[in-house]
């Protein structure tokens, strides 16, 4: 009886160690349970349609329980997702790319969600007409290796630039949005690239000025800043519950671009939900110009981002084929 206890107590170790970091989530009640990160920003609009009006949870119905957890950044997300805690996240297609390299392909890219969206402005009184004027200047992003950052050092690079680090003549500093606006107003820095609505809060609250539009800081626009990135053993385990999130998702695209005016306040609600306060709807449609709603995958712009990512030493390999994992989408889309 000793003997078979033990190999019992065995057995139930290697399950444990060996289904921990699967996709099969549970809830305390042992129910399935699918847990999606997201940030309180636009650019995961989808996320906070679907989260305020409940669009997955009435596909999933009694099946399967809903989380949403909110982010701020995509490091601390991954880091969540390398912990078991997240089985899909709203992230950018930078930290995205990081997440599938480090897991060795555990973390792969499920669909898009929003292209464009970044703008470079400037301070009062610095008209930027070429590039090369940014040479001696300070230039701020939201975060060092997020999307930002790397469209920025694309820019520098491709105009004879590059940062003090790196032996250039411009320097590059890494601060929250908010802060970024309040030194631009200071005129304690020279320039910024940052993400919407952030850059239309900036240019409607300070004296800065657009330098770049967000179809002029690369690719004319199509260029990936939303993705939604799986858990590959979550979408393995759980199929029937990744095609229903990829078809709310897609009905929460459809409603986003044919009825703005009426999702705005939706996005808003769930943005001060999380921050405690709302953004100027008027800012967030502006804001909305410059985003492009979408499922699709722009992935030869991911495919350039993890090339920067790893001329920058962000990453040290290039991903390979399991960087996407679109199957289901492509069959949704047809």
């Amino acid at each position: 009886m000793k003997i078979n206890k033990a190999i019992v107590c065995v057995m139930l170790v290697l399950a444990v160690f060996f289904t921990g970091g699967c996709g099969c989530s549970r809830n305390d009640e042992g129910d399935p349970e699918m847990r999606i990160a997201y940030f309180p920003n636009i650019t995961h609009s989808q996320a906070l349609v679907m989260k305020d009006q409940g669009i997955l949870e009435e596909r999933l119905g009694d099946t399967c329980e809903v989380t949403w957890q909110a982010f701020n950044a995509g490091p601390a997300e991954v880091e969540a997702m390398f912990a078991g805690e997240i089985d899909l996240g709203y992230i950018g297609p930078v930290p995205a790319v990081n997440a599938n390299v480090k897991s060795y392909g555990d973390f792969q890219i499920l669909c898009g969600a929003t292209d464009g969206g970044s703008v470079l402005v400037t301070r009062e009184g610095f008209e930027l007409t070429d590039l090369s004027q940014l040479s001696g200047m300070t230039v701020a992003i939201p975060q060092l290796g997020n999307t930002q950052h790397l469209t920025l050092l694309n820019l520098l690079s491709e105009n004879g630039l590059a940062p003090i680090s790196e032996g250039g003549t411009v320097e590059v500093v890494a601060t929250s949005n908010a802060d970024i606006m309040n030194l631009i107003d200071q005129g304690s820095i020279d320039a910024a690239l940052v993400p919407e609505p952030w850059g239309s809060t900036i240019l409607r609250q300070t004296g800065a000025n657009l330098a770049l539009d967000y179809d002029a800081v690369w690719r004319g626009g199509d260029y990936s800043t939303a993705v939604v990135i799986v858990n590959k053993d979550f979408l393995e385990d759980h199929e029937d519950f990744v095609r229903a999130f990829l078809e709310a998702h897609m009905e929460a695209t459809a409603f986003l671009n044919e009825n703005l005016e009426e999702a705005i306040p939706i996005v808003n609600r769930q943005i001060e939900e999380v921050v405690g306060r709302p953004f100027d709807e008027d800012i967030l449609k502006e804001a909305y110009s410059r985003l492009i709603l979408t499922e699709k995958l722009s992935k030869e712009s991911i495919r350039d981002f993890a090339k920067i990512s790893r001329s920058e030493r962000f990453i040290f390999e290039l991903p390979g084929d399991n960087l996407f994992n679109d199957s289901l989408l492509n069959e949704l889309q047809q």
